[in-house]
């Protein structure tokens, strides 16, 4: 299928994922355009983390589609590092390497899996460190950063491969509240220069000052949808207006 710029960059069409007996995602859909910023908010164990690992094809599926720029991301003839390349992820943990800096962390993927210049990627990744407002951390090792400052590594790390498509899955969930902010300001640039990001988080003033369209999840389904203005405001269902008063 040829994507074309009127479709939806991300699809997710009566999604169903179990793990065992416990079936975690029950007919989940929604589509993001190019551009888009989507937030998934909900309790915890409801699968919104579970969700956007599927999208990455982190996570198979019973049933339903995905797809991505057009591909189906669990045809079992897709190449995942073509997806990889497209769907850049960045997780609660850091991940990074603790015995490389963090300059080499950024540039692994491009050097090692892409076989990229190793010169032009050097000067790609300084630039993406700069971006994320690290400069002159670029020969710092991970256990030299605060938290907040290795998740910005990881950003960077994602962004070096050129992505379409951001997810974040509790990026600050792990951090000091005095960290949690650089890292919110780092996505709120990448979401006005266009990037299409979906994002799981609690953060729900972020969520409202960000998003395009805020999903409410809840054992497996998604109970509510809106733009922010109304989404907060306006809530329908009794489930999503009693998330909000324990949250807000």
């Amino acid at each position: 299928m040829t994507w074309t710029a009127d479709q939806p960059i991300v699809s997710i069409q009566d999604v169903h994922k179990s793990f065992g007996d416990l079936e975690v995602l029950k007919g989940v859909s929604l589509q993001v355009m190019k551009g888009e910023v989507i937030c998934i908010i909900g309790p915890s164990g409801s699968g919104k983390s579970t969700l956007i690992r599927c999208v990455n094809g982190l996570n198979d599926i019973q049933s339903g589609s995905i797809t991505v720029l057009g591909q189906e991301v669990h045809d079992p003839k897709l190449d995942k590092l073509e997806l990889r390349k497209k769907v850049g992820m960045v997780f609660q943990q850091y991940n990074l390497f603790p015995h490389k800096t963090a300059l080499e962390n950024v540039m692994m993927a491009p050097v090692l899996v892409l076989k990229q210049n190793k010169r032009e990627v050097e000067g790609r990744a300084r630039a993406l460190m700069a971006k994320v407002r690290l400069h002159g951390k670029e020969g710092s090792y991970p256990g030299e950063l605060s938290g907040g400052q290795q998740q910005r590594v990881a950003i960077a790390r994602s962004l070096a491969m050129n992505p379409d498509v951001m997810l974040f899955d509790e990026v600050t969930a792990a951090l000091d509240p005095e960290t949690v902010k650089e890292v919110l300001v780092t996505i709120r640039e990448l979401a006005e220069e266009g990037m299409t990001c979906i994002l799981v988080t609690h953060e729900m003033g972020f969520a409202r000052e960000v998003a395009d369209h805020i999903y409410f999840t809840d054992r497996g389904v998604i109970v509510e949808h809106g733009p922010p203005a109304t989404f907060f405001e306006e809530a329908s269902d009794p489930r999503t207006r009693e998330f909000l008063s324990q949250i807000l």
